[in-house]
């Protein structure tokens, strides 16, 4: 297996580090021979380079397997031109690598009940849900866009654009999902005010007839992020749009207790995933190895489910993690009563003894 790392920024070099750990040592545990190139992006590519994702790092990208991101990011970079910001590296290769849809699990561990935001009674009911977002359409990347002076005034606009041909391939990622889970689709939306929502809204219903055994719903934007914290157990898989998405899957993961347990994949039609904790640089905690490495090791299963069809070493890895989790260890993000506190590079430490 060819593995292209990015580390990126921020807390991203001691993530991935330990995720490294763990993706050689399930791989010599299995037979697997492992081929890593280590690039550029973000904030260390801008200081190396001068840009935020060189082209021999999509280069790189290209030839591999799969792709293993930190977090890129931070103040250092706040004031640069937004053309050359860390995030335009992370949008860019997304784009180079065709990664148009990003799945982000939200499930609650059971060893971590107590930690999940919501009242008892709801927890009760659990978590386990897959929010698909699509990556590379929608506000972000619409044309035109940009910041000029209006009858005196600074103006600034995006369009939200989506063709109907990237609503369907999204859909059906959606429903292919959902076949693999409770067979649950809800697509959200703004189809009352936005006329990009209703074609979005019509072409998931017209791509649900290739589907008659995943039952399709729909909800507005405003009441999924309120469903989510009233009943979160309603949900199976959530389709929708680049921004909606951005938003309720981070809101869909902290409910859970921590985003630093959560992993992410990001896929395209063909050629390399790419595989990411879904937080952030994290730029307060750096080098302190205080970071939790979890999300990004959870993010190494995915990898090699997704991008290299391994299953049984996917779930190898999950074991680990959750078999950590049961020796009452705990980074500060994950941090409660009776249990012990262990730096991030011991919570890595323990997930390869357990491997």
């Amino acid at each position: 297996m060819k593995i292209c790392v990015l580390p990126g920024d921020g807390i991203g070099p001691e993530i991935t580090d330990q995720a490294l750990k763990v993706l050689l040592t399930v791989a010599e545990k299995f037979g697997h021979a492992v081929e890593l190139d280590e690039q550029r992006i973000g904030g260390s590519a801008i200081d190396a380079t001068g840009v935020p994702l060189p082209e021999e790092t999509v280069e790189a990208c290209k030839g591999a397997d799969a792709v293993l991101l930190g977090a890129v990011g931070g103040p250092k970079w706040d004031t640069l031109d937004p053309a050359i910001r860390p995030e335009k590296g992370l949008l860019g290769i997304r784009k180079a690598l065709g990664l148009f849809a990003n799945l982000r699990p939200a499930a609650l561990f059971p060893q971590l009940r107590s930690a999940c935001l919501l009242r008892p009674d709801i927890v009760e009911r659990g978590v386990d849900l897959l929010v698909i977002r699509e990556l590379t359409g929608g506000i972000y990347f619409g044309e035109p866009r940009g910041v000029e002076v209006r009858d005196g005034e600074r103006t600034g606009f995006n369009t939200m654009i989506y063709r109907e041909s990237e609503v369907r391939r999204i859909a059906r990622v959606a429903f292919e999902a959902a076949r693999k889970r409770r067979r649950k689709v809800c697509s959200v939306d703004k189809a009352n005010v936005l006329d990009v929502s209703r074609v979005w809204r019509e072409v998931m219903v017209e791509t649900a007839a290739e589907f008659p055994d995943v039952e399709l719903s729909h909800m507005y934007v405003d009441n999924a992020a309120m469903q989510l914290v009233r009943d979160p157990s309603q949900f199976d898989v959530l389709v929708t749009g680049n921004l909606f998405g951005d938003i309720l899957s981070d809101e869909a993961a902290v409910i859970t207790g921590s985003i630093g347990m959560l992993p992410s994949a990001s896929l395209g039609e063909s050629g390399p995933g790419l595989y990411e904790p879904i937080h952030g640089s994290a730029p307060d905690i750096a080098g302190q190895d205080l970071a939790n490495p979890l999300a990004t090791i959870l993010s190494v299963a995915m990898l090699l489910r997704y991008s290299l069809g391994l299953e049984e070493e996917a779930r190898t890895v999950e074991r680990a993690v959750e078999r950590t989790l049961d020796q009452g260890l705990r980074t500060g993000d994950i941090m409660e009563p009776g249990k012990a506190r262990v730096k991030g590079s011991e919570m890595g430490a323990a997930v390869l003894a357990n491997l």
